[in-house]
């Protein structure tokens, strides 16, 4: 078995003989590989695609905080049955406790209660247990910041379904907040490694004059672009694409080819760096922005209260606004 630190060093095994290899390359492996991933959740299209290459896919999460795994994606025999792209679904998922860990949960932190599980009801995932750490060393300040009421915060928003698997849906600081809504950059990247020319992909906030933040893409494509204008079409063709599986407030705003993604010496990719880069670019622009700069006057100015940090509007002024 392969201990993985990331779901990209997965990606670079099968790079060298698998998806991204010449047809003869493809056919190396004479047995299946047992992998074990964790550290960033893999996309549920690279998992299918790896798995058909006779990789056997275990995906855990955990973190140093909670003494390695906290859970793990058992597998159920019944689930065998299922087409391919149900199987990567399920694989995708995060799983169960690991019995090492007392308790895990999914609470909404402003009440702490604990969401339904539903699948579709978000919070973030907590953790209680012996294997979790007292503190951070002589950091008191990040260790109170790091609990509450007991639990450990881990910072990741998930849900809980009907079966009990827990599946996170983004970093709590990954989340785009756009016009008063919440856009999990998980669920974009997605979509976009669906795409048959998106070999790597990555979603963060970009700064926007009216929406505050708008989803930018990072894309590694297996086919370069030629000129400027080749590029400016490849990139109406990925955000038409995303539209097709995504509401439009979703969708990128803006996608970027880059070589490579950056990432840390474990193979994730470093998305601060990419928030930096979004804010040297234009903002979008559309032909409704005039009007949609008139109704944000209007509205800011019945507005009782903006708040400083992200001088958002109150929710039901947003919900009837026309979007980008």
């Amino acid at each position: 078995m392969f201990h993985c630190n990331g779901w990209t060093f997965t990606w670079g095994v099968a790079a060298r003989g698998g998806t991204n290899g010449k047809h003869n390359q493809q056919s190396l492996l004479s047995h299946p590989v047992e992998v074990l991933t964790g550290g960033a959740a893999p996309p549920a299209a690279l998992l299918e695609k790896i798995e058909k290459l006779g990789f056997h896919v275990t995906h855990a999460y955990g973190l140093t905080e909670a003494t390695g795994p906290a859970l793990v994606c058992e597998w159920q025999r019944k689930w065998n049955v299922l087409p391919a792209h149900e199987q990567s679904k399920l694989k995708a998922r995060q799983g169960i406790s690991v019995l090492s860990l007392a308790e895990i949960d999914v609470k909404d932190l402003g009440t702490m209660a604990s969401v339904p599980r539903d699948g579709k009801s978000v919070g973030e995932i907590v953790l209680r247990g012996s294997s979790v750490m007292k503190g951070y060393f002589k950091d008191e300040e990040a260790t109170r910041k790091a609990f509450k009421n007991g639990w450990f915060l881990t910072g990741d928003v998930g849900v809980i379904h009907t079966d009990g698997y827990f599946e996170i849906k983004d970093r709590s600081k990954d989340v785009i907040i756009s016009g008063g809504e919440n856009i999990r950059s998980v669920e974009v990247e997605a979509v976009l490694y669906r795409h048959p020319d998106v070999l790597e992909a990555a979603v963060v906030a970009m700064p926007h004059p009216f929406f505050i933040e708008t989803p930018c893409a990072f894309i590694t494509a297996r086919s370069k672009y030629v000129n400027k204008n080749e590029e400016t079409k490849k990139e109406r063709g990925m955000i038409e694409f995303c539209r097709k599986s995504l509401p439009h407030f979703m969708a990128p705003k803006k996608v970027v080819f880059l070589q490579e993604l950056p990432k840390t010496a474990t193979g994730k990719i470093q998305k601060f760096g990419l928030r930096a880069l979004t804010k040297t670019y234009n903002p979008p622009r559309s032909s409704s922005t005039p009007q949609i700069k008139s109704i944000h006057q209007q509205t800011t100015a019945r507005c009782s209260y903006v708040p400083n940090d992200h001088q958002h509007l109150k929710l039901e002024q947003v919900h009837a606004m026309p979007r980008l």
